[in-house]
């Protein structure tokens, strides 16, 4: 019996609840709306430990931060020994694998093949075709995979909606038509008066912007130029005939925040925005169409539930669950509208899903944790912050949904009870992996070798990102010792036209 091939494709900073599958009043994504009614929708997917480097450690491993040992986005080193990624246990069973766009990540060790592509900068007209260019090198690649004699594992990381958003037109002003250089608007001026990400900002944003619709706008068009350049993709999969043979995964490493919480215009802050993702798995003939799955899942989830969808067997102990058996219960009663089918209510399967509450963690230009609930949000800073927020933040999601009001001085018992349930699931994990939370020893998380800010003065001076190359730098260099880790591996770096550059 042939095995399964597997696509996963990872779009940074893409946050579910602005794609028109989720519900989004822009129609933002509607090619993968098409595609996804073909497969398996979760509702409810979290990225609870932000942003890029744990996000991703946690997709491409099944584990949680506890389990790599990976928190921060300036990660020092590998993961933790005995970690295995999904490429290694893929090669291990007889697969090729290429990696595109994410070489030089813990995560992405053991990949056959890297392939690079332009991410970040613009082209002669100011715009910038991330995704356009993800193609140039992912298309042909996946026609060489495909044509092989061997089962593949093709990575992708798109770098769109990733800022800077600068979709190309005319998806500039697909969202928008208003007069962004409007001098009577001032919404603009909080966010270049931010100093740590003034500079970083001017450096893509049109000069004399003064309207923050517009910059909402352009990351909503960066989604809706995205999901059209995706479209290429689904459409090489059916031309070459292995829809049938392939499963499909679509998913983000975390959401992104603009011009909500201070947190301006980036993937900061331990707010739904920034942590709400898509899941979708298509393959037809394995995984149920037209259906739809409530419930909060996690990115820990993708690893296990894609090996067993594919038959695949391993001895891993995973910190996520297979959602296997979600989508298997999953109703085929037609629940009255167009491409959705009934959502699980099989006895014995939780509607919230495996995990209703959850520990969350961010080490990006803050050093927070937290728990959340279905009703309720804690956010509790390990060191002071960069905007000066309070220690404790508590939010009633029920009630504020987009985490406004905090109640922590008024809700001292929810406080007291929310901060006991995570402080008994931090001392559960580090008793079942023998060590201390991370979150507790990367304390030179920010790299600039000080140790925990003092103040938020100190961490305000401190956290200055000065322009596109500079945050191209953290994310190709927030992996020190990666490349090391990976050394044994017999991969190839190719870029471009493809062309062979070097060892892994």
């Amino acid at each position: 019996m042939a095995k399964t091939n597997l696509i996963l494709i990872g779009i940074d900073s893409l946050r579910r609840d602005r794609m028109s599958l989720y519900g989004y009043h822009r129609l933002t994504t509607p090619h993968i709306d098409r595609y996804a009614a073909g497969g398996t929708v979760f509702e409810e997917p979290f990225s609870p430990s932000i942003p890029t480097t744990p996000g991703y450690a946690s997709m491409l491993t099944g584990m949680d931060c506890f389990g790599t040992d990976v928190v921060a986005l300036r990660h020092k080193g590998p993961m933790h020994d005995g970690v295995a990624t999904l490429a290694e246990v893929l090669r291990e069973n007889g697969y090729e694998s290429t990696c595109v766009g994410f070489e030089g990540n813990p995560a992405s060790r053991g990949f056959d093949n890297y392939l690079k592509f332009e991410g970040w900068a613009s082209d002669a007209t100011g715009r910038s075709p991330k995704a356009e260019a993800l193609n140039a090198v992912t298309i042909p690649e996946l026609k060489r995979l495909a044509g092989g004699s061997k089962p593949f594992f093709l990575f992708m990381r798109h770098m769109d909606p990733h800022s800077p958003y600068l979709p190309p037109r005319p998806f500039e002003r697909i969202f928008y038509d208003g007069n962004e250089f409007d001098q009577a608007n001032t919404s603009m001026k909080p966010v270049f008066e931010f100093a740590p990400f003034a500079d970083y900002f001017r450096s893509w944003m049109p000069e004399g912007v003064t309207d923050t619709e517009y910059e909402n706008a352009q990351y909503d068009g960066a989604v809706a130029y995205m999901d059209a350049a995706i479209a290429n993709i689904f459409q090489s999969i059916r031309d070459l005939g292995i829809e049938g043979e392939t499963l499909v995964v679509i998913t983000s490493d975390h959401g992104e925040t603009l011009d909500e919480h201070e947190c301006y215009f980036d993937h900061h802050g331990l707010y739904d925005c920034t942590l709400v993702v898509p899941l979708v798995f298509r393959m037809p003939g394995v995984v149920p169409e037209r259906t739809r799955v409530p419930g909060a899942v996690q990115l820990k989830d993708i690893m296990p539930t894609a090996l067993e969808l594919m038959k695949v067997k391993t001895k891993i102990r995973f910190n996520g669950r297979s959602l296997v058996p979600w989508i298997r219960a999953s109703s085929t009663r037609d629940a009255g509208g167009p491409g959705i089918r009934g959502s699980v209510e099989a006895d014995g399967f939780d509607r919230c899903g495996p995990e209703p509450e959850f520990y969350i963690t961010e080490a990006t230009w803050m050093r927070k944790h937290g728990w959340r609930t279905p009703e309720w949000k804690l956010i509790h800073a390990l060191e002071p912050d960069l905007h000066g927020k309070p220690e404790v933040e508590l939010y009633n999601l029920v009630n504020d949904p987009e985490e406004n009001v905090n109640l922590a001085e008024r809700e001292p018992g929810v406080v007291a009870y929310l901060e006991a349930r995570m402080h008994a699931h931090i001392a559960q994990r580090e008793k079942q992996t023998g060590r201390t939370n991370p979150m507790y020893t990367n304390l030179d998380w920010h790299g600039k070798g000080t140790g925990p800010f003092t103040s938020s003065q100190e961490a305000y001076d401190a956290m200055h990102i000065g322009s596109r190359s500079a945050a191209a730098k953290l994310q190709d260099k927030g992996t020190p010792g990666a490349a090391k880790a990976g050394a044994g591996d017999k991969g190839v770096v190719r870029s471009g036209a493809a062309k062979r550059t070097g060892r892994a």
